[in-house]
């Protein structure tokens, strides 16, 4: 019977640390886009790289 003296404010104590986390978890966007990154893998946003135009060397192009 005695440890419900310790286990009770404990509790309370827990259910309150629980609830301030949560608060401070909605209040910085934590739960804003639930479906954005899970979709976001599935983009291709991949474009191939673009490879520089090849210069002529010098010569190539000189008349002999």
């Amino acid at each position: 019977m005695d440890i419900l003296y310790l286990l009770i404010p404990l509790s309370v104590v827990l259910v309150f640390l629980i609830a301030i986390i949560f608060w401070w978890s909605l209040r910085n966007g934590q739960f804003e886009d639930m479906e954005g990154p899970a979709y976001r893998i599935l983009m291709d946003n991949d474009a191939p790289v673009a490879q520089a135009p090849k210069t002529p060397k010098t010569g190539e192009n000189s008349p002999d």
